[in-house]
């Protein structure tokens, strides 16, 4: 089973967290009616992970998501660039996860910010 994360960095404000749980959110409502009437299984969980000052960690969440049968992961940087975090630090979690569970499976996308489509709605928005 196929299985999305969305990892942020985190903040000591909880407030901080909604727009992450917001993406997580309408993903869930897409992929739900993406299935609507063409499959009786469920739609691929969707969860989001904190580098730090937050919880879950992205080795707590992918316990959980493995606990719910998820195999395959597909984990997204919620960060604008390429900085640090999404360059060093999060593959060091990648790999520490793979040599803790190797029959799971984990892609790692790029930053989120770098997407050219991301750019285009950024720049819409500031315009408008």
């Amino acid at each position: 089973m196929q299985g999305y994360v969305l990892f942020a960095h985190g903040s000591r404000d909880p407030l901080w967290r909604l727009p992450i749980e917001a993406v997580a959110t309408r993903m869930r409502e897409q992929l739900a009616s993406s299935m609507l009437g063409g499959n009786d299984s469920a739609p691929p969980p969707v969860a989001c992970a904190y580098l730090e000052l937050m919880e879950p960690t992205l080795a707590t969440c992918v316990d959980a998501l493995k606990a719910q049968g998820v195999r395959d992961f597909t984990i997204v940087p919620m960060f604008l660039g390429q900085g640090r975090h999404a360059r060093e630090d999060l593959p060091e979690l990648v790999v520490e996860l793979q040599a803790r569970h190797p029959g799971l499976r984990f892609a790692l996308r790029p930053a989120v910010g770098e997407d050219p489509e991301i750019v285009d709605a950024l720049a819409r928005l500031i315009l408008r």
